[in-house]
C-alpha cells in the first residue's frame, strides 16, 4: 500500500454518556448530523457522519453512551454500541478530562480489550475546559488505563470540538488507520440517515432544552408524515412536517406543552429553524404530544417508536 492510496472505512466513536461524541462527530463532518445536549444518553441511534477528504473517506459511527441500563431501552442502546464497535475499522474512545478515569471508563476500555484486532485511539475530548497541567495529568491516566486494560492505544489525542483544536489532526490520524479502498458514499453526502429521522431528532433536541429529572429520557419523537405541500409555486415551496412527541405520563405531557401551549410553541419554533437550515426549504411544522405509558420498558412500544 502506498501513502497516496485512497482509504475508506468506518470509525466508531464510543464512550460513556456526555463525553462529547456527537459534538465531535459534527466537527469532523463539518455539518450537523447528530443532535447534542447536556442531557445524558441523548444519542439513541447509531448515527453515521461522512468525512470527505481528497485522500480518504471516513465514515464516523456515533454511538449511544455505554451506561448501566435501567430500562429495556437502555439495554438495547448498549447492544447497539457493542454491535457498532465490533464491525468497524477503528474504535475511538472519548475520555474527557475531569480527574482520574472513572469506573465506567475502566469497564468500557476492558470491554474494548476483547476486540483485539481493531486499532483503538484514545480521544481526550473537551480539552478546552482544563488547564495544561490538568490535561497532562489526564493524558497520563489515559495511557495508564490502556496499559492496565491490555489496550495498546494507537494514539492518545487531546481534542476540542468547540475550538477546533486537533480536529484536523484527528481526521489525519483516522484516515491513516483505515484500509485502502474507494469512497463508500457519494461526494457531498454527510450522513446516511433518512431525512425523517434527522427531522425527528431535531425536534427531540429542541424538546430536551430546559427539561429536567427523568423527562429527557421519556421523550421520543416520530415523524408521521413529511412532504411538499401540493399546489405551491416552484419559487415558494413549503414542506409540511407532522410529528408526534411521546412521553410516558400525563404529567409529562403537561410539562412539554407548557402553560397555554407556550413551551410547545418554543420547541416548534426552535426545531423548525433547525429543520429549515438542514433541508434548505421553508417548513410548516405540526407537533402533537401523546402519552405512551412506560414506553421505555415495553417491547411493543419500543418497536413502534423505532427501537
Amino acid at each position: 500500500m502506498t501513502d497516496s492510496a485512497h482509504r475508506s472505512g468506518f470509525v466508531s466513536l464510543v464512550g460513556r454518556p456526555n463525553t462529547g461524541k456527537s459534538t465531535l462527530t459534527n466537527a469532523l463532518v463539518g455539518g450537523k448530523v447528530a443532535i447534542t445536549s447536556a442531557k445524558p444518553q441523548t444519542t439513541r441511534h447509531v448515527v453515521r457522519g461522512i468525512v470527505h477528504r481528497p485522500d480518504a473517506q471516513i465514515v464516523l459511527v456515533d454511538t449511544p453512551g455505554l451506561h448501566k441500563p435501567r430500562t429495556l431501552l437502555g439495554e438495547r442502546l448498549n447492544d447497539l454500541t457493542r454491535a457498532a464497535w465490533s464491525e468497524v475499522d477503528v474504535v475511538a474512545v472519548c475520555l474527557p478530562p475531569g480527574g482520574s478515569t472513572s469506573a465506567g471508563d475502566r469497564y468500557l476500555v476492558a470491554e474494548l480489550a476483547k476486540v483485539r484486532r481493531t486499532p483503538k485511539v484514545a480521544v481526550v475530548t473537551m480539552s478546552d475546559l482544563v488547564s495544561s497541567d490538568e490535561m497532562a495529568a489526564h493524558l497520563t491516566s489515559v495511557a495508564a488505563l490502556g496499559a492496565e486494560s491490555g489496550v495498546d492505544w494507537a494514539e492518545v489525542v487531546p481534542v476540542s470540538a468547540v475550538t477546533g483544536f486537533h480536529v484536523g489532526l484527528l481526521s489525519d490520524l483516522f484516515s491513516g488507520l483505515l484500509p485502502e479502498g474507494p469512497a463508500l458514499f457519494p461526494d457531498g453526502e454527510l450522513t446516511d440517515q433518512p431525512e425523517s429521522v434527522l427531522v425527528a431528532e431535531l425536534v427531540r433536541e429542541a424538546a430536551l432544552e430546559g427539561v429536567r429529572d427523568e423527562l429527557p429520557h421519556s421523550i421520543a419523537v416520530v415523524v408521521e408524515e413529511m412532504g411538499p405541500r401540493a399546489g405551491r409555486p416552484a419559487n415558494r415551496p413549503l414542506l409540511d412536517v407532522h410529528a408526534e412527541l411521546y412521553v410516558e405520563r400525563q404529567s409529562q405531557k403537561a410539562i412539554v406543552i407548557g402553560r397555554q401551549g407556550e413551551r410547545l410553541k418554543q420547541v416548534g419554533s426552535q426545531a423548525r429553524q433547525q429543520i429549515e437550515a438542514l433541508l434548505g426549504t421553508p417548513v410548516y411544522l405540526d407537533l402533537r404530544v401523546k402519552v405512551a405509558k412506560e414506553w421505555q420498558r415495553d417491547p411493543k412500544q419500543l418497536r413502534r417508536l423505532g427501537f
